[in-house]
């Protein structure tokens, strides 16, 4: 099931269009229908394996939540996860564009995000 574009925008190819140049076609999420199940997001990036990860997985924490709520969530589960081995990168917090999101390591290295 595909979610509905951003508001404003006919269809998912509109809201494409009106990304900068570098952008336009750069991500991809395939997301459960019911909300219960993982979201897989693709994202290309301009670096090669040596900067970025190859597959990047941001883990669905806080769905629906906002603000405080949502840092609660996202600090709850990153303390969750420091504990059984993965070490906290960065925290972002919210802006105009993004909501908040906690950047860890596995024990391997590999990055991925709370979100």
């Amino acid at each position: 099931m595909v979610p509905p574009p951003p508001p404003g925008f006919a269809d998912w190819d509109a809201f494409d269009r009106s990304l900068p140049p570098e952008h336009q076609g750069s991500a991809f999420a395939c997301v459960d229908p019911t909300g219960a199940g993982p979201r897989l997001f693709f994202q290309r990036v301009p670096e090669g394996k040596t900067v970025k990860n190859r597959v990047h997985l941001d883990v669905r924490v806080g769905t629906g939540m906002v603000g405080a709520e949502r840092l609660a969530a996202l600090d709850a589960e990153s303390a969750r996860l420091v504990g059984l081995g993965a070490t906290q990168v960065r925290r972002m917090t919210a802006d105009q564009v993004n909501e908040s999101c906690i950047v860890l390591q596995d024990v391997e290295g590999n990055e991925f995000c709370l979100d």
